[in-house]
This record gives structure tokens, C-alpha cells and sequence, in this order.
């Protein structure tokens, strides 16, 4: 597909926020790793941690030929300071006990699904099938995260409690989900990316019945995050970043 360079660098930068949101979602979950309560849902967050660093290292991959400067998928992932990244702040939250995890995932899967659905459509190939194989990861991380979020909001007396905690600490952080800047406008207009306002009511529809059938009531929060996609972070990327990207940083150009 060919593009101008503005239009390079836009697109540049639209893959760079997608990426970021699955290498840090993913850096998240790997932390569970031997820490889940029980041995399946250990190896169940591990497999999904890693489906969604691949797909952050073929839209790093992607980003990197468009970029044109030298720079491979590992220094776009490693070498960039926190206010470099685009992420979803609701991506980086700490994964708190496992109730905070599972909602977390939770309401990133039901708008990842939809959004995948919509970019595996892009007029630009290569972004089209990154997103068709990521949809097929993400609709069986959906339907994980959601069984789960059942068992434990109509659960017991404590999971319910702890569930509907993390439930209304994260809820601030989802609006931001659905909400276009001008770069998605300018991707949605050349075909490239997705209609993202439109996915707002498709992710009510996905996100409130199962809520309902898990026991938990929405919480009644004026007060939502923005400003994720224009590098505003929370003090917890910070961290993240420091400990994931330090053996590149303590060791640059090193090689396997």
C-alpha cells in the first residue's frame, strides 16, 4: 500500500499504540507465571501472555519497516522511555490479588475482540492479517477471562467482594477504550484502522450483561482516565518498563 510520508508516520505511530498495549498486557500476565492459584491457570496466563507479545512483536515488526530508520521490533520495545509509550493505562495496573487480573482482562478482551474484528478488514494487508490471526487468540481470551469473572463475581462472599473492589477501581480506566483521537480518524478515513467510536456501544453490549450475570453492579464513577494515547501514564509503567526492558538497557547491542 502506498502512503506519503506523513501518512507513513501516522501509520507508524497507530501501530506503535497497539503494540504497546499487548507487550505491557502481556509483561503483566507473564508475572503471574507460578503464582496463580493453581497450576492450569498458571500455564492458561503464560499462553496468553505470550499470544499477545507475539502479536506486539509483528505490529513492532510492521511498524519498524514503516519507521525505515534502522530500528528493529526490540529497541521499539526496549529502548523507548516510558513517556514514549502509547498504551491504555488500564494495561499497566498492577495485577492486585487475581480478581484485579481477571477484570482487568476482562475488559480489555470484550474491546479487543470487537477491535480486531474490525482491523483485520484494513486495506493494508499486512496489518489486516496480523489482526485476522490476533482475533482468534483474543475471542479464546475472552471467553477465559469471562468464565472466570462469572466464577468468581457470583462466587463466594469473598470472591464477589474482591471482584466487585477491582471492579471499581478499574472501570475509570475503560472509557478511554472507545473514545477516537485524530489519529484513529485519520487511519479510520484512508481504511487503515477502525472505526474505534463505534465499538463503544457493541462493548456495553458485550461487557454489561456479563457483569449482570456475574453479580456485580457498574460502578457509579464520573471521574475516567484519559490522555493514555498522547503518553500519560500512571507511576506503574514506570516500573514495568524498568524491570522489563534492563537486560537490553544493562547490556545494549548484546546478541544471543
Amino acid at each position: 500500500m502506498e502512503l506519503n510520508a506523513a501518512q507513513r508516520q501516522s501509520c507508524f505511530e497507530y501501530l506503535l499504540r497497539h503494540a504497546d498495549d499487548r507487550l505491557v498486557l502481556g509483561h503483566r500476565l507473564s508475572e503471574w507465571c507460578g503464582h496463580a492459584p493453581i497450576l492450569e491457570e498458571s500455564l492458561a496466563l503464560a499462553n496468553i501472555a505470550l499470544d499477545l507479545i507475539g502479536q506486539a512483536t509483528h505490529l513492532y515488526g510492521l511498524a519498524a519497516e514503516l519507521e525505515g530508520s534502522g530500528r528493529t521490533e526490540d529497541d521499539l520495545a526496549f529502548l523507548r522511555r516510558p513517556e514514549e509509550f502509547r498504551n491504555l493505562q488500564l494495561v499497566e495496573q498492577p495485577n492486585g490479588d487475581f480478581a484485579m487480573t481477571l477484570v482487568r482482562q476482562f475488559l480489555f478482551d470484550a474491546y479487543d475482540v470487537l477491535f480486531l474484528e474490525q482491523l483485520q478488514r484494513s486495506v493494508h494487508p499486512e496489518l489486516g492479517g496480523i489482526a485476522g490471526k490476533a482475533l482468534k487468540e483474543a475471542q479464546y481470551h475472552l471467553r477465559h477471562s469471562q468464565q472466570w469473572l462469572l466464577r468468581l463475581g457470583d462466587g463466594t462472599e469473598e470472591s464477589h467482594r474482591r471482584t466487585q473492589e477491582a471492579l471499581d477501581e478499574l472501570w475509570r480506566f475503560s472509557h478511554e477504550l472507545c473514545v477516537p483521537d485524530e489519529l484513529d480518524i485519520e487511519m479510520q478515513a484512508l481504511g487503515i484502522g477502525v472505526d474505534l467510536g463505534s465499538l463503544a456501544e457493541a462493548w456495553q453490549e458485550s461487557v454489561l450483561p456479563v457483569l449482570c450475570a456475574a453479580t456485580l453492579m457498574v460502578p457509579d464513577d464520573p471521574y475516567q482516565v484519559v490522555g493514555s494515547r498522547s503518553g500519560f501514564h500512571t507511576e506503574h509503567l514506570g516500573y514495568l518498563l524498568a524491570e522489563m526492558q534492563s537486560l537490553p538497557r544493562s547490556f545494549p547491542g548484546a546478541q544471543w
